[in-house]
């Protein structure tokens, strides 16, 4: 309901600028929009390319012959049908212990008073101006010294609690009238029952969101999996692709067939929850409007 009305007067107002305003703004869009999806469409074009094709200049914009090999190579080269399941064992238990996590600590720091509870939420969301590039070598030390390397504990663990998890949940959360919870506890709910029958279904928008977030995040990951794996069977498909530059050439149209095939859930999923996103982002990022 907020969101239609965020909606609607936003529309208002860009009614209501001259045209050529109108225009110009349009034109930036449509320009935005082109410099965003063109790397995805020279992606998909240059996996159907073959090796020779790379290489010419001026460079083609579409394909002499669509050369479908390259993703029976790329099946062929690397077991991806491993990468995939390690990559949706690791994101799906991070998503759901996020969404966890997040939602019951977004819940507590919204509706419940406790001493010191400004203070110690402060202090959790100071962290997210640490890098994670600055906590990897001691976490990693600690994974070595419990000989957890190269496990799916070293893998999800580390990952499970979402700051920015909490924070956009304690946003949400603080906008459901606390009268309704209140209710809920004359009639005799639990506090447990509370958070999963009311406070929850309420907060679909936030657990879309924060879906399709950790999502990408965590099924693009790079970095992190390539230092606690080091076997095959452990490998992430980021990582499995990866795998495929050589040491001394690249084969780009293999390698970009890889990259498509791991697109393809990330675009089905946002596609899924894209209707909740939208939602989630207005009630979350303009509550005052």
């Amino acid at each position: 309901m907020n969101g239609n009305k965020i909606d609607a007067k936003a529309n208002k107002k860009f009614l209501g600028l001259p045209l050529i305003i109108r225009a110009a703004l349009y034109f930036i869009i449509v320009i935005g929009a082109i410099v965003m999806v063109f790397p995805f469409y020279w992606m998909l074009l240059t996996s159907f390319k073959i090796l020779g094709e790379m290489y010419t200049w001026p460079p083609s914009w579409i394909p002499h012959q669509f050369y479908y090999q390259n993703y029976i190579e790329v099946w062929n080269c690397v077991p991806l049908l491993r990468y995939s399941f390690n990559s949706a064992l690791v994101t799906g238990v991070i998503i759901l212990g996020s969404l966890y996590f997040s939602s019951s600590a977004g819940f507590a720091f919204a509706k419940y008073d406790f001493p010191g509870k400004n203070i110690i939420f402060v202090i959790f969301l100071s962290t997210l101006m640490i890098p994670d590039q600055v906590i990897i070598i001691p976490v990693f030390l600690i994974l070595r010294f419990l000989g957890l390397v190269n496990t799916y504990f070293a893998l999800i663990v580390p990952w499970l609690i979402s700051v920015f998890g909490v924070f956009l949940f304690r946003l949400f959360v603080e906008g459901l009238p606390t009268e309704l919870i209140e209710a809920a506890r004359v009639d005799g709910y639990s506090e447990i029952r509370i958070y999963l029958e009311i406070v929850l279904p309420l907060c679909k928008p936030v657990l879309a969101t924060l879906t399709i977030f950790l999502f990408m995040w965590h099924w693009n990951s790079l970095f992190w999996p390539l230092i606690v794996t080091n076997s095959e069977e452990m490998r992430t498909l980021q990582v499995g692709i990866a795998s495929l530059r050589g040491e001394f050439h690249i084969h780009w149209p293999m390698l970009m067939a890889g990259a498509t095939i791991s697109i393809i859930p990330v675009i089905i999923v946002f596609i899924i929850f894209q209707k909740y996103l939208v939602g989630g982002i207005a009630l979350t990022g303009l509550k005052g409007v």
